[in-house]
């Protein structure tokens, strides 16, 4: 479904095309969100798939790629990390992300890069198996300190052969797969044999092998079917979504993660739950991490089709079943509550949100809640490469998608009213364009004087309906003590340190401040590792690696007169003038 520009706002399937199409037409009680979504729609396209596995890969692709509007999406679609055991005679182990191209062997997925690297501490506690890269390890002349400290055998000197050093790995394979029971008995038998043959200090190494690996099983949640599987639970209110997923290799917890899917629609858990197992088991990133058994706390009308479409990407059967009893329904219960825990920490952070716009809108006497907030701030070094910053506010916090930054053009230097002039301008120029989002409410850095130079901005551009507030420090120049200044009124207001409006206000401000900065120190450090002769026009690296070689460098150029500069091939008297004039 596309709007009158072009753009998409919805992508969607359907075995009968027709009945689901009239459902967004023919129907009189829709919510809010779809009737404005229907109202948009100026055409609608449709592509003809040969099975309904066809249609949902491709349903997920397109949402994957084009995002549209209105539909469920994914925030984050990276991959997850991998332990990788490279293919060598002395194995390495490591953290992966990406295509599994590489030879070797990969254990996972873990749900961050943190967990894994917790893992891989635990190992090198316990297993002395090298984790350094190959460049590393082909060029050692003596062992690093990982090896004086235990955590390797050195194998990049030969102070480990290859054989011993495979036994090790073997422990680790055993570890990684979660057959952590079998390795336990491996080494109880080698412990035993060491002691037997009066090898103490070996027995003695096995047994605090043991004994660590005791202790980890204790701390560790171990499914007693030492499955592969997922458990995803969703959770809905207030319009926000939040899925909670457990992730077991080998029985092993290996940790969890939350996603929050965008819902622009009102949407059921089923259809949520739908929507996130397709775009991300089925996305190309994660096709490979595909588990076993996906345990969901909903039925889901869509299994049926899920379960083809993931069996035939996995190259084997996989379920999808919501758990009655056990351990399964233990961890289905404990994925809800996590999603519980987190929506609400997000709907308590949105409805802290909402207060302070209420109080805000008390404290300046707007007549309605600004639904969008913009504030605009100014950072130079004595007038060095000025940028300007544009951040937003709405109901839900910071908009960071649409921040801006503007860098000042020439001639600006150090006035802070120019430059303010300037990033409105740019800012608001096309704002009669449908397009563009404009605020309720625009705050400005600064007290009357760049007040008013907002001012003459919005009225030039004709866009005096957005309330114009200046935050100006206060003499004490402490947070608190801001004072704030309008158009319709002679004096400044000071708010009380306490108010939750002046709360918001400072968020506001700082952000912008420190968006500014951020621009400004880059822009600078660019500037500072670059040398004036790349940035006079027409002095491109050919000529620049001229002018060097002839005057033996930067020094003689500086040096060099006009006609000496003209001496240099390619470089003509006006290009040799703008030269002489950079440096003069």
């Amino acid at each position: 479904m596309f709007d009158g520009a072009g753009e998409l706002l919805y992508v969607g399937k359907a075995k009968n095309l027709k009945k689901r199409v009239s459902s967004y037409f023919g129907r009189s009680a829709l919510e809010a969100k779809t009737l404005s979504m229907v109202r948009q729609i100026a055409r609608i396209e449709v592509t003809v798939t040969r099975t309904e596995t066809e249609a949902l890969l491709l349903e997920a692709n397109l949402i994957k790629q084009l995002r549209p509007k209105y539909n469920i999406v994914l925030r984050d679609d990276k991959s997850y990390p991998y332990i990788y055991l490279s293919d060598d005679e002395f194995p390495r182990l490591g953290i992966y992300r990406g295509a599994r191209s590489a030879d070797g062997r990969y254990f996972g997925p873990y749900p961050s890069a943190a967990a894994a690297r917790e893992s891989l501490n635990l190992i090198q506690k316990l297993f002395p198996v090298r984790q350094c890269e190959e460049s590393y390890f082909r060029h050692r002349s003596r062992a690093c300190l990982q090896y004086q400290i235990g955590r390797c055998s050195g194998p990049c000197v030969g102070l480990v052969d290859a054989q011993e050093y495979s036994k090790e790995v073997n422990h680790v394979v055993l570890f990684l797969e979660g057959r952590s029971d079998e390795l336990v008995s491996d080494l109880i038998n080698k412990m035993d044999t060491a002691a037997e043959q009066q090898q103490y200090e070996q027995a003695a190494h096995y047994r605090d092998q043991i004994k660590s690996l005791r202790k980890i099983q204790e701390n560790q949640i171990v499914s007693r079917t030492h499955g592969d599987f997922d458990v995803l639970a969703c959770v809905l209110r207030g319009g926000l979504a939040v899925v909670h997923q457990l992730i077991f290799r080998g029985g092993s917890l290996l940790g969890t993660q939350s996603h929050q899917p965008r819902i622009p629609l009102a949407e059921s858990e089923e259809e949520v739950l739908t929507a996130f197992i397709s775009q991300f088991y089925l996305h190309g990133k994660q096709m490979h991490d595909l588990p076993k058994s996906i345990l969901v706390d909903t039925f889901l009308g869509d299994r049926q089709l899920l379960i083809e479409s993931l069996s035939a990407n996995r190259n084997g059967q996989i379920s999808i079943a919501v758990p009655q009893r056990g351990d399964r329904l233990r961890w289905m219960q404990m994925a809800r509550e996590n999603a519980q825990i987190t929506l609400h920490a997000q709907l308590a952070g949105k409805q802290g949100m909402r207060e302070k716009m209420a109080n805000l809108m008390e404290e300046l006497d707007l007549e309605d809640w600004p639904k969008r907030i913009e504030c605009f701030d100014v950072s130079h070094t004595q007038g060095e490469r000025a940028v300007a910053s544009c951040v937003v506010f709405d109901l839900a916090g910071p908009v960071k998608s649409d921040y801006r930054r503007y860098n000042m053009r020439d001639g600006v230097g150090g006035d802070d009213y120019a430059s303010l002039s300037q990033a409105l301008m740019r800012r608001y120029q096309n704002a009669q364009e449908e397009t563009v989002m404009l605020p309720d409410l625009i705050l400005i850095d600064g007290g009357k004087g760049q007040l008013a130079i907002a001012h003459e901005v919005m009225q030039e551009l004709q866009l005096t309906h957005i309330t114009l507030v200046g935050v100006a420090k206060g003499r004490a120049r402490k947070p608190g003590s801001e004072q704030l200044f309008f158009l319709d009124r002679p004096h400044g207001k000071i708010l009380s340190p306490h108010s939750m409006a002046l709360a918001l206000i400072q968020e506001i401000r700082d952000e912008a401040h420190r968006f500014a900065i951020m621009g400004h120190r880059g822009r600078r450090e660019k500037a500072r590792t670059q040398s004036e002769l790349e940035q006079i026009e027409g002095v491109g690296p050919k000529r620049r690696q001229q002018l060097l070689r002839h005057f033996g460098g930067l020094s003689g150029i500086k040096r060099a007169g006009v006609d000496d500069l003209c001496r240099v091939a390619g470089i003509n008297r006006d290009l040799a003038q703008r030269i002489y004039d950079t440096y003069h």
